[in-house]
């Protein structure tokens, strides 16, 4: 049997500490495929660092981006990592994200963590999460 805790809620302001890209796929029409590795500093109710393997595919008018992340951080005073999948497409000024913890990806005070995260804001991350504790 296993207790969950109530879901929560918490935003957490992030800076870009490094943007190494590399194209891998430059055609003379259609997108430019690139990878990224992504080096962030996380503040706030989730404190710590994140790195993300990014794929991106970039054209005049439409874009996306697929990423694993990986944060070390402190989560509400529990310190572990966790993996987090996310995403986006841009068709124009219209875009779409999305973002989820990779199921029994949490270490240490981390081990069950849940949810899901989105960037609705430039630097700011929203996870919503609950940690399953064994009872």
């Amino acid at each position: 049997m296993a207790d969950t805790t109530t879901q929560r809620t918490v935003k957490a302001e992030f800076d870009i500490d490094s943007w190494d890209e590399i194209p891998y796929d430059e055609p003379a029409e259609g997108p430019k495929l690139t990878r990224v590795v992504i080096r962030k500093t996380y503040r706030g109710a989730l404190a710590g660092t994140g790195v993300a393997e990014v794929l991106t595919a970039q054209g005049p008018e439409g874009a996306g981006y697929v990423a694993s992340e990986r944060i070390q951080a402190t989560l509400d005073g529990r310190h572990g990592t966790f993996v987090i999948q996310h995403g986006g497409l841009a068709d124009g000024p219209d875009q779409t994200m999305f973002g989820t913890v990779i199921p029994h990806s949490g270490t240490a005070e981390l081990t069950g963590l849940s949810g899901h995260a989105t960037e609705a804001s430039r630097g700011v991350l929203t996870l919503i999460y609950s940690i399953e504790h064994p009872s």
